[in-house]
């Protein structure tokens, strides 16, 4: 069953959790549904506390939220990179994995032309033999014109 597998399922069986992790979290963080749920959080954020009729839980210049963004960044830089990293890892095992099947397409192909070489000089003696019945007092090397 494994050699039924494709590089990609291969390389994905071969992943821990923490890098699965990575992956989807980088995916997650790179998408606009994120940027907008983000925007979206920063805009009430900012506007709460801005208008906060009570309490303003961190005034301008939103140093908290600063902090929490800074935060983000801490944790986000070096998961994407993870995320990088690993789709490096599954470049490479795709060019593998087309190198291999490039080899293998090459080597069906040569099998191929000396297969249609072998039939065309069967075809050629074949064709000089029925010749030599046909005209048997002319050879085939001396043609006439």
């Amino acid at each position: 069953m494994e050699q039924n597998k494709t590089w990609h399922e291969k390389h994905t069986a071969s992943l821990a959790f923490g890098q699965r992790l990575a992956d989807s979290v980088a995916r997650g963080m790179g998408s606009w549904r994120f940027i907008i749920i983000q925007s979206v959080i920063v805009i009430l954020w900012m506007g709460l506390n801005v208008v906060a009729f009570v309490t303003h839980w961190d005034v301008y210049p939103f140093i908290l939220l600063n902090l929490l963004f800074s935060t983000q960044a801490a944790y986000a830089a070096p998961i994407i990179m993870m995320a990088q990293n690993r789709q490096g890892e599954r470049d490479r095992a795709q060019a593998d994995a087309d190198f291999k099947t490039n080899v293998e397409a090459k080597q069906e192909i040569e099998q191929l032309l000396a297969k249609l070489n072998s039939i065309e000089i069967e075809k050629l003696d074949k064709i000089i033999e029925m010749l030599k019945q046909i005209c048997p007092d002319k050879s085939p090397s001396s043609p006439s014109l």
